[in-house]
């Protein structure tokens, strides 16, 4: 794992081309988001940005002060990223990051008004994610499996890691840091770390259960480094990273007849459709995948009805 002082912002270069008072509110702004809002350091990097990126059109004008940014600027900043091509879905994340940064820099006085809170930019289009039928999952554990019944080490990590990305929906940074210690067998649960460090618990069946036993009974000792505490480990012997699971997944999956294209995301998408479709209401689904927010989890409902009105239009005789 990258040290968290390599993963900051840099402020220096964030700085740039900022007077010396807005440098020191991104600044501020930063450690805002990191410490007390507790978010990843990617959804940091990029709230950062879009606020520099903002402060760089209000001072476009050398004389021009803070107390200039109000909701014409915010509308035109934003008209300026469409005009460059930007995407409804990309408009509507920057809108969401300087209306946190607007509210943030009223509260703490830097501005007299919150603009932002007057500020409506475009929806998302919020496209309908691509899943697995069940019997394609099927077919996918059942090939890995066939894989892993060889004993190769490798093989024997990548059916583990497929077989727990589909049992638990959970992200693919959340497999990667987890720990051997993480895996409570008695109780087939694991820890799990997520979005602002909030941590919890979820539950795996048989077929993960067996799948990562065979893979630290038989596997993992080949290829780990002498005190490694990672799950799932690389060919070097040190902690398998995104990149790896996420080319792991495309190939497997690849493998499979009709199947969409997809990653890690892909199976937790699908995990989660199954969930639903298989009668798990949507609080439980929520807590299993970590989301913050219901309406998160309420995309996945969609799914579901999208394939029901398909099954209908198939199968009923008065669908057309």
């Amino acid at each position: 794992m990258p040290s968290s002082s390599t993963q900051r912002v840099d402020l220096r270069r964030v700085r740039a081309g900022l007077p010396e008072a807005a440098g020191e509110l991104v600044g501020e702004y930063e450690r805002h988001l990191r410490l007390e809002r507790g978010l990843s350091e990617h959804t940091v990097r990029a709230y950062v940005g879009d606020v520099v990126s903002l402060l760089g059109f209000v001072y476009r004008d050398e004389s021009a002060e803070l107390s200039a940014l109000d909701v014409g600027v915010l509308r035109a900043w934003l008209a300026g990223q469409r005009a460059g091509g930007a995407s409804r879905t990309t408009l509507a994340r920057r809108a969401a990051a300087v209306r946190t940064f607007t509210t943030w820099a009223q509260r703490r006085g830097a501005l007299a008004t919150d603009p932002g809170a007057r500020l409506v930019a475009p929806r998302a289009h919020r496209k309908l994610p691509g899943v697995l039928r069940p019997e394609q999952a099927d077919e996918l554990m059942r090939a890995s499996a066939t894989g892993a019944a060889e004993r190769d080490p490798v093989a024997l990590r990548d059916h583990a890691v497929l077989e727990l990305l589909y049992a638990t929906g959970v992200r693919v940074s959340e497999l990667c840091g987890l720990d051997v210690g993480d895996v409570d067998f008695g109780r087939r649960m694991i820890r799990v770390l997520g979005k602002g460090d909030k941590e919890r618990m979820v539950p795996f069946g048989a077929p993960a259960d067996s799948a990562v036993r065979e893979w630290l009974d038989a596997g993992r000792a080949a290829l780990a480094a002498p005190g490694g505490t990672a799950l799932f480990v690389g060919i070097r012997g040190r902690r398998m990273d995104q990149r790896s699971v996420r080319r792991l997944v495309h190939d497997a999956v690849g493998s499979v007849p009709g199947a969409a294209d997809m990653g890690p995301h892909g199976l937790r998408h699908s995990a989660a459709t199954h969930l639903l479709e298989g009668g798990a209401d949507l609080r439980s689904v929520q807590e299993l995948l970590g989301h913050a927010t219901l309406a998160s989890t309420q995309l996945y409902t969609h799914v579901t009805v999208e394939r029901l009105k398909a099954i209908h239009d198939r199968a009923h005789p008065r669908a057309r």
